[in-house]
């Protein structure tokens, strides 16, 4: 092999597998050093060193020089080929690596090319990932041939390979499509502040404006809805609530809530947990199927959202103000003081910082000490006997399902022996009558 063909051959690597120069030069480098310590002995010192420029081979064995001749052709050339062969595949692999790692949570769109127990192998330029059923939209599937656009969520070296894993149920894909759907979020004038997702079912999504001109929702949803319906067709149908950010969590939080109408919010800052007071008839729509309207809010932003109304916060006050004054060394001016900074529950005062309840009361460190002490204590009784009712609950109504099951039997076989009864009288009336004809038939005669 001469100097311009080793450069040819770097150079055609370089470009065909996309892998840099320098790369190639050090795995040839690598791959010679190895064939010589076979040929020489492994614990030989063996240094070689190709010329970037020219292409020419330098070689020392234990500080001398060895020809080039000798470099590739008595140390074994094909030993040195094999591990070359070995080196660009391991460049080559590293190369796929780093350029699917800077992909992390970027979109991309591929060819499903089978779907098999749940799982889409999809090609992708250069190599296949994969798209688990963990990482799919609950209830969809997907078919050969099809077009599927996922992020790439994870990258990994297995082997001689690079495995990518693709996902559409990471928050992420809603971001990358509001950015390829509106060209305002790209251009940076609207900015997405936060998202919450639950994949399949409805996501919330946060927007600001950097000109005044811009209405961040409303070009969102673009004319008639047509930029949010792109959105969520491509996502199967799942619900997008797009908001309006804003930094002040009074004014935040009620938007997130939406569509439910809020009276109030006051925020619990030490617990980090917003109390959110509605009208009876919005407590259902605030709340949403199964929690799921206060869940995504919550998430959205990053606060505890409870929601209740004026009476139940009133009762759970009444009920907080009783029960920590019953606990020694709290009067009822901390417990009030407590109250106010959003503590209802003996759970929520045992986890109070010390230093925030000694600032707040004046109290001792033992003192304090003492009294989340007792506050644990009594939320693990409460918790105890909360788990208590729910078994006794539970029972109750497996009682009463057997009973009912038990009476519906019952009324079953009372009405069955009721419905063989009137058969039997049918049938005895049907005989006395059919008698009665034929004594008349006699006296006839």
């Amino acid at each position: 092999m001469n100097t311009q063909e080793l450069l040819r051959i770097i150079d055609a690597i370089h470009r065909e597998k996309n892998i840099d120069k320098e790369v190639v030069f050090q795995a040839i480098e690598s791959a010679l050093v190895s064939a010589a310590k076979k040929h020489y002995g492994e614990n030989e010192e063996i240094t070689v060193t190709i010329n970037r420029q020219d292409g020419s081979i330098s070689a020392t064995h234990n500080g001398e020089l060895l020809d080039q001749e000798e470099t590739v052709g008595r140390i074994g050339a094909q030993t040195a080929k094999q591990v070359i062969i070995q080196k660009v595949r391991e460049a080559e692999r590293d190369a796929l690596y780093n350029e699917y790692d800077r992909e992390i949570g970027q979109l991309v769109t591929g060819i499903v090319q089978r779907y098999e127990n749940g799982t889409a192998t999809v090609t992708l330029p250069n190599c296949e990932a994969i798209l688990p059923r963990s990482e799919q939209i609950p209830g969809e599937s997907h078919h050969p041939n099809e077009r599927v656009r996922a992020t790439v969520c994870e990258v990994r070296k297995a082997g001689s390979r690079v495995k990518v894993i693709l996902s559409r149920t990471r928050a992420a894909l809603v971001g990358r499509l509001f950015e390829q759907e509106i060209p305002e979020i790209g251009d940076g004038v609207i900015e997405i502040k936060a998202m919450a997702r639950e994949p399949g079912y409805r996501t919330k999504v946060a927007v600001s404006s950097s000109d005044q001109r811009v209405d961040c929702v409303g070009a969102c949803v673009g004319v008639r809805g047509n930029r949010i319906k792109n959105i969520v067709d491509e996502l199967a149908g799942e619900r997008i609530d797009i908001v309006r950010y804003s930094d002040d969590m009074q004014v935040l939080i009620p938007n997130a809530l939406q569509p439910a109408e809020v009276e109030e919010v006051i925020l619990c800052s030490m617990l980090g947990r917003a109390i959110v007071l509605v009208r009876e008839d919005q407590l259902s729509l605030a709340i949403g199927r199964r929690g799921q309207n206060v869940r995504l809010a919550s998430k959205l932003c990053g606060w505890d959202i409870e929601i209740m109304t004026r009476e139940e916060l009133d009762e759970q006050i009444e009920r907080a103000v009783g029960g920590f004054c019953t606990i020694e060394g709290v009067d009822e001016s901390l417990a009030e003081k407590l109250v106010g900074e959003g503590f209802l529950s003996y759970d929520d005062l045992s986890i109070i910082e010390p230093d925030s309840l000694m600032e707040m009361s004046g109290l001792t460190e033992e003192q304090v000490e003492s009294i989340t002490t007792q506050a644990e204590s009594r939320a693990q009784e409460a918790e105890v006997a909360a788990a208590e009712e729910r078994r006794r609950q539970r029972e109750q109504q497996r009682i009463d399902a057997v009973t009912a099951e038990i009476d519906a039997k019952e009324a079953a076989e009372k009405a069955a022996a009721e419905q063989n009864t009137a058969v039997e009288t049918q049938a005895q009336d049907a005989s006395a009558e059919s008698a009665s004809g034929a004594g008349a038939s006699e006296s006839t005669s």
